[in-house]
Order: C-alpha cells, then sequence, then structure tokens
C-alpha cells in the first residue's frame, strides 16, 4: 500500500520570483506581458471583476525541464487569493492543445472561471453539497487503501484533523467545492455524444496543462468531486447539456506556508504496475 512522505515544503524559484515581483498581480487580457507592472504605466482594475489590462511586454517565460515539471507538480490544497495573470493560463492553455488525443478529435471544452462568477460557483456548490451526496459513483474496494492512505495524510496531516472528528473531516471535505480557495477554477468538459473512452484523450490533455502550469509557478489540483454536482456546475457556468463535465481545476498560486501542500503521495514501483512481454 502506498505511503505518504512529508518533505520539506520549499517554494519553487519559479512562484517566489512571479509572487514576489507583483505588485498589483491580476488576470490580465493581454496574450502576453510581464509579471510586473511597470509602475509608470499602473494597471487599473475593472471595478466589477477586478481584472487589469497592463500594458504588453513580451517577455520570455521561465523553462523548467520535463524531469524537474513532472517531480514538482503535485496536488495544491491551500491557495494564496493572488490573482494569476492571464498570459500564464493562457501559454498553459497553448502547450496543452498539442495533446495527442484519438484521432485528433481534441475533445476536450475547457471553462475558465474566476471572479464574481467564481464566488457564486463556489457559493452553490457548497450549498449543494450540504444538503446531498455527490452524483459519483461509488469507489471500489479494492482500490480503497489507496484513498484511505491519501485521506489519512490530507485530513490529518495535512488539515490537523483527527480522524474521530466527524464534523472536522467534513468541513475539510467542503473544501472541495470552495476550489481551496484558488482564484481560478477550469471546468473541464467533453461532448457527450462521445463514449467513455474519449475521456482517457481529455486525460493526457489535462496532464500537460499542468506541466505547463507547473512550468511558470502556477499551482493545481485536479477535483472529480465537482463532477459529482454537474447540474450546479452547468447552471452557474453556463455549460450546456450537449456536455459532459469530467472535472474540475483548482488554480493559483501555492500557499507555501501551509502544511497540508507538504504532503506528497508515494508511487508504486514501476515493477508493480508493469509488464515486459518479449
Amino acid at each position: 500500500m502506498p505511503g505518504i512522505t512529508l518533505p520539506p515544503a520549499t517554494a519553487s524559484q519559479t512562484a517566489q520570483a512571479l509572487a514576489s515581483k507583483q505588485t498589483d498581480p491580476a488576470i490580465s487580457t493581454e496574450e502576453a506581458q510581464s509579471p510586473v507592472p511597470n509602475s509608470d504605466d499602473e494597471p487599473q482594475p475593472s471595478p466589477s471583476t477586478g481584472i487589469t489590462t497592463p500594458p504588453s511586454q513580451p517577455t520570455s517565460p521561465p523553462q523548467m525541464l520535463l524531469d524537474d515539471a513532472i517531480l514538482t507538480r503535485h496536488s495544491t490544497r491551500q491557495f494564496l487569493p493572488t490573482p494569476v495573470p492571464q498570459a500564464l493560463i493562457s501559454r498553459a492553455l497553448s502547450l496543452a492543445s498539442h495533446s495527442p488525443s484519438d484521432t485528433n478529435t481534441q475533445a476536450w471544452r475547457l471553462f475558465i472561471v474566476s471572479g464574481e462568477a467564481l464566488a457564486r460557483l463556489k457559493s452553490s456548490l457548497l450549498s449543494a453539497a450540504a444538503t446531498r451526496e455527490p452524483d459519483i459513483a461509488p469507489f471500489p474496494p479494492a482500490f480503497q487503501s489507496y484513498r484511505s492512505a491519501l485521506g489519512k495524510a490530507v485530513f490529518g496531516d495535512g488539515f490537523g484533523v483527527a480522524h474521530d472528528d466527524a464534523e472536522g473531516r467534513k468541513a475539510a471535505t467542503m473544501r472541495n467545492y470552495a476550489f481551496y480557495g484558488a482564484p481560478v477554477a477550469v471546468i473541464v468538459c467533453m461532448s457527450a455524444a462521445l463514449e467513455g473512452r474519449a475521456a482517457f484523450s481529455v486525460g493526457m490533455y489535462v496532464q500537460t496543462l499542468l506541466l505547463a502550469l507547473t512550468e511558470v509557478g502556477v499551482g493545481s489540483c485536479v477535483e472529480v468531486s465537482v463532477a459529482g454536482f454537474a447540474d450546479v456546475v452547468k447552471r452557474e457556468v453556463g455549460i450546456g447539456e450537449d456536455l459532459r463535465v469530467l472535472v474540475g481545476v483548482a488554480v493559483g498560486f501555492e500557499d507555501e506556508g501551509a502544511r497540508v501542500n507538504a504532503i506528497r503521495s508515494e508511487r508504486e514501483e514501476v515493477g508493480r504496475t508493469t509488464v515486459w512481454v518479449e
């Protein structure tokens, strides 16, 4: 059974640079921009969304080796409220669009939610989760040990909730539906006309997206639980019945002081998951 390790919570150099240099960070509508607005051209936020449009200042984003991105990526379960520049998200989306897919269907359809729209979505999800169970298939008993190990680490070591504290565990679970305080949520969908196997292609896309976000110091957490309230998500975000909600992804700058973000789940050895046939 996989265990959980708790290495020291060290900040990525990229995230530190972005977070410390952005005196007024915000989601920008420019395709490319410097993370540091010029003090002489201070962007003015929209009174309704808080989204700013700083002057375009193209820069070369920091680059990370693929090995580093894969090993650095982890589930972030507590975010800073600092808005994420749209340029960083757009770049990650552009890179992810090169992901492979079955017969090149590129079946992924995304909705990027922030500002007041995200506040409404969080509120509605929290209300729904407080009154009914999510519509998610039962977890297979054969894999329950993995879930239990992760739950013990996240709830106990991460959030400091005792195993017998039912109310505390419920409160910790509800953090899912607030996207762990992230300023951006990505709702990942695919066509309802496609069969379940198409979700494999969307999964490859999501992994590429996560790695691209990791490269620029942006944290993420994939949340299957959000799809358990697909009716709420569709209503609040404006998603048609022609699409199927697969997962939500919380996106933002990681709170590096939060103990829960230091948790790293161990992986099975390749020999336990792979058969070589010659």
